[in-house]
């Protein structure tokens, strides 16, 4: 497959569409420099991206919390992302949108004179983690750990809060795992690299409380499902000497959707009938 820099199609950038090839920026855009940048994960399903709105409002309160207020409102944002599935013909697709300070007169740490700028691009994406869906994924237990929320705006999906994320998961597959989990600042779990995390003990949810992590959309959506399935629902500080008590854990993320884990360092988990349940319900709402 041709690399991300190098296909056909369409990308949505500052109110226009452009080709895929020339959806350029400068070497001095800011955002490559001192990571003022904010983005969008989404998945579109038989024509419709699932939680749609919701995507935009937060990539909007985003941009907000990173003193980064966005020139555009959430329905022009829902119309650009509209523009570019139709663009380049895609029904079931991954979109990602993206909003940064672009280069212009400061090139320092401070930059209220750089333009912010937008894009939205599409594409067809499988399974995140592969055939992980079915088996269960084998996850790392990560060295470097989420921040205490008085360092960072941990409500917004900023892009320089991946930065040890990568780092993260690079270290998992040289170990030849799909991803990691992290602990947050006081040692807790807290989640994986990219995607939210549960677990399941005698039948009931727990879930780390999102007090320094992302509180994920899939997060939300799943935990709604549980309890109108009756299911008691934890969001909770989890210690992670817990895990040996674990029985059944699963990954939520728009990437990731519903994932199963078999295994987190030397705890294992069985890829029980809830884990299961939850997967297949999450698929029939998505597509419904």
């Amino acid at each position: 497959m041709a690399g991300y820099d190098d296909r056909d199609g369409f990308i949505w950038m500052d109110g226009k569409l452009v080709e895929w090839r020339s959806a350029q920026v400068h070497i001095l855009t800011h955002a490559m420099h001192y990571a003022s940048s904010v983005f969008e994960g989404e998945r579109c399903y038989n024509g419709k991206i699932f939680k749609s709105r919701e995507h935009s409002e937060r990539l909007r309160k985003s941009g907000e919390l990173l003193d980064m207020p966005l020139p555009y409102s959430v329905d022009d944002i829902e119309a650009a992302k509209e523009a570019v599935l139709k663009a380049n013909g895609l029904t079931d697709a991954y979109v990602r949108a993206l909003a940064w300070r672009g280069a212009g007169e400061d090139m320092g740490v401070a930059s209220q004179r750089n333009p912010i700028r937008m894009a939205v691009a599409c594409w067809s994406w499988g399974n995140y983690y592969g055939d992980a869906k079915m088996k269960g994924a084998k996850l790392d237990i990560a060295k470097w750990r989420r921040p205490d929320p008085a360092t960072i705006p941990h409500a917004a999906k900023a892009a320089g809060l991946y930065m040890i994320c990568t780092m993260s998961k690079h270290a998992a597959e040289a170990k030849g795992c799909s991803d990691a989990m992290m602990l947050d600042y006081r040692g807790l779990v807290a989640e994986a690299t990219g995607a939210n995390i549960f677990f399941v003990k005698d039948g009931e949810v727990h879930t780390p409380k999102p007090d320094c992590i992302l509180n994920g959309i899939t997060r939300q959506t799943v935990i709604g499902m549980l309890k109108g399935m009756g299911v008691t629902v934890h969001e909770r500080a989890i210690q992670p000497e817990e895990l040996a008590g674990f029985e059944q854990c699963w990954l939520t993320g728009t990437a990731a959707e519903i994932t199963p884990v078999g295994q987190i360092g030397d705890f294992n988990f069985v890829v029980g009938d809830l884990t299961q349940r939850i997967a297949a319900d999450y698929e029939r709402l998505v597509r419904a």
